[in-house]
């Protein structure tokens, strides 16, 4: 039985593991870069070992020191996370080599789905619905013109080792096919160290939705329903939500037979995700499958009430799920909001700074997975994902609102944050309704500039006031007043409540 887990990641979603780990009795082991020497995970770990300089590819993305890191700390098994060396097929074989448990699929598993073509491959041989397009390498770029004169434009090109929007290119007229396919290759070559690409036929009014598997050890499959995942900005996701609002009871049952055969087809074992593309009349099309935990994963356990992460350590543990399909269902309704450390006024520039203030959103129905704290300094090295906000409630219509609620509530100051941006999406008429697709942030940019202009400078002044109330809190601490002498500054402003809203 795995007694000791090293999480082979950082921030937030280390913290997360380490949560259930705690839960289960279960020690934990945190690994940390140069840079993440004072990072929340460092301190909430029950023991943690430096693995190198700043740069990922010196640190979390170094197999070695991890493995070696793993023995030192004498952990039964390791916990990838997502991103870093999650879907590394050579990181799974390596730690069953060393004698350690990956918490994860097979290295079989990760290199069939991985590779883009590869699993269009497997997916057809299994009867699940494709996107069109090629199932062999683009080879030139004479093959590339033919396959999409076959196909018919518009189409993508994507990188076979692709993820998150990177080596992926929409060509819509002749002219920009070559100059397409030269920019897919590079990005894909400079993030992945592989340039090759395929070509499928593009969605024009595309839903990405996703399904949540889990698969056991003595071949138990089952799905924990589906994420809407259509609020995107240049392919890369921004809030999720389920149950979807386009799905109905029939698609969502044939959707979900889909996802295990998938599943069942790739050998897979562990947490997992299937990703389709669903268009306007509920035509769907498999588009890839994510052999790791996803970053939404939390709004599956806000309305099924399992934890995934337990699940997982439960797989890796060689038990049975003890949950069968007819016993699974969805109840209530659950929304994440991604807070990232980018400037959503400066075409989203990223943020990276010392946090002066924080204040978390508290109450019922709200869930926030983060790792930054006051006087904790966010990194240039790593993502800017820094904390996700997930609400829960009866309806779609509680949720909203309940979101916006707690939107309102979070305070970060010191970075610029998409915590607004958020709030603006909120209150989209097109989200509200659940009329919404890929295109929603560009086909809404007019209305979302204009919400921010009207926030007018009262929220403005309101961070700022409440800057200088918390300087003046920390002067009046350190000169060890008493609190009958201390100033009130909010009733010493003299404010009107309608202008600041803290």
């Amino acid at each position: 039985m795995i007694k000791k887990v090293l999480i082979a990641n950082r921030g937030e979603i280390a913290i997360r593991v380490m949560r259930t780990c705690r839960e289960m009795g279960i020690t934990s082991v945190a690994v940390y870069s140069d840079a993440d020497r004072k990072s929340m995970h460092v301190r909430y770990a029950d023991e943690a070992y430096h693995i190198g300089p700043s740069p990922s590819n010196e640190s979390y993305l170094h197999i070695d020191k991890i493995i070696d890191a793993a023995k030192k700390s004498k952990a039964d098994a390791i916990h990838p996370g997502y991103g870093f060396l999650s879907e590394n097929a050579e990181f799974s074989e390596q730690c069953k080599k060393e004698g350690i448990i990956f918490i994860g699929p097979s290295a079989f598993s990760i290199s069939t789905m991985g590779d883009k073509i590869t699993a269009r491959r497997t997916i057809l041989n299994a009867g699940v619905p494709v996107v069109p397009g090629t199932t062999d390498p683009i080879k030139s770029n004479d093959n590339a013109i033919e396959v999409i004169k076959e196909i018919g434009l518009p189409v993508m090109i994507k990188a076979t080792a692709g993820g998150g929007g990177k080596g992926m290119r929409l060509v819509q007229n002749e002219k920009d096919i070559l100059p397409s396919l030269r920019a897919a290759k590079s990005e894909a070559k400079a993030a992945f160290g592989n340039d090759i690409v395929y070509i499928e036929k593009y969605i024009s009014s595309p839903h990405h939705i996703e399904f949540q598997i889990l698969a056991d050890r003595h071949s138990n499959v089952i799905h924990l329903f589906e994420r809407e995942c259509s609020v995107q900005r240049r392919h890369q996701k921004v809030i999720e939500e389920t149950p979807s609002p386009i799905m109905n009871p029939a698609i969502r049952k044939e959707m979900g037979k889909h996802a295990v055969a998938v599943a069942r087809a790739a050998k897979y074992e562990g947490a997992g995700t299937i990703e389709f593309i669903v268009d306007d009349n509920l035509n769907y099309y498999f588009l890839e499958m994510n052999t790791r935990l996803q970053v939404e994963h939390p709004i599956t356990e806000c309305v099924v009430g399992i934890d995934l992460v337990k699940e997982q350590i439960n797989i890796a543990n060689d038990k049975k799920l003890t949950y069968t399909q007819d016993e699974l269902s969805q109840n209530g309704h659950a929304i994440e909001c991604r807070i990232y450390a980018e400037d959503p006024d400066n075409n989203f520039m990223p943020s990276p700074g010392l946090i002066q203030h924080i204040t978390e959103p508290l109450g019922f129905g709200v869930r926030h997975d983060g790792y930054i704290y006051e006087g904790y300094e966010i990194p240039l090295y790593y993502d800017p994902l820094i904390s996700k906000l997930i609400v829960w409630g009866k309806t779609r219509q509680e949720t909203i609102e309940r979101m916006k609620r707690a939107l309102y509530a979070y305070k970060i100051t010191g970075i610029k944050t998409t915590i607004k941006f958020l709030e603006r999406i909120m209150n989209t008429p097109d989200f509200v309704n659940g009329n919404y697709n890929t295109h929603f942030i560009e086909k809404n940019k007019k209305f979302l500039e204009e919400e921010y202009k009207n926030d007018g400078n009262g929220k403005a002044m309101a961070i700022i006031a409440a800057f200088i109330d918390y300087n003046n809190r920390i002067e009046q601490a350190q000169q060890k007043i008493p609190p009958s002498q201390k100033i009130n500054n909010w009733k010493s402003s003299g404010r009107k409540k309608s202008m600041l809203r803290l």
